[in-house]
C-alpha cells in the first residue's frame, strides 16, 4: 500500500475541522475513486491510486457519515456502523442525485 499525500488527526467534535481538511485536500488528488473505511481510520483515493488518510475515526463512530457524505460516498448511512469480520468497509465514490430529485411533484 502507497503512503498517504496527507493525514489529518481527528479529534472528538472535530467534524467541522475534518471537513476542511477534505475540501483542502480534495483538490490535489485526480477524480475520486473509493474509500476504505477502517475501524480507526478514513481513506480516500484517486483513480491513480493516490490516496489521503484522517485518523481518529471509522465505521463505529457517528460522525463517519457527515464526512463520507461530503466526499459524494455511495453507501447505506443506516448500515455503516454495523461491525464486520473483515479489516475495512469499502465503497465507490462519485454518488450522483436524480435531476429534480428534490422537487415535489
Amino acid at each position: 500500500m502507497t503512503e498517504p499525500l496527507a493525514t489529518h488527526q481527528f479529534e472528538s467534535g472535530g467534524v467541522d475541522a475534518a471537513l476542511e481538511f477534505l475540501k483542502r485536500t480534495r483538490f490535489e488528488l485526480r477524480m475520486l475513486r473509493k474509500v476504505r473505511v477502517f475501524r480507526d481510520c478514513l481513506q480516500v483515493f484517486d483513480i491513480n491510486g493516490d490516496l489521503f488518510q484522517i485518523d481518529g475515526v471509522g465505521y463505529p463512530d457517528e460522525q463517519i457519515v457527515p464526512l463520507l457524505n461530503n466526499i459524494n460516498t455511495a453507501f447505506k448511512p443506516e448500515r455503516i456502523h454495523d461491525p464486520t469480520d473483515d479489516e475495512y468497509k469499502e465503497f465507490k465514490t462519485g454518488r450522483r442525485y436524480p435531476w429534480a430529485a428534490d422537487r415535489v411533484m
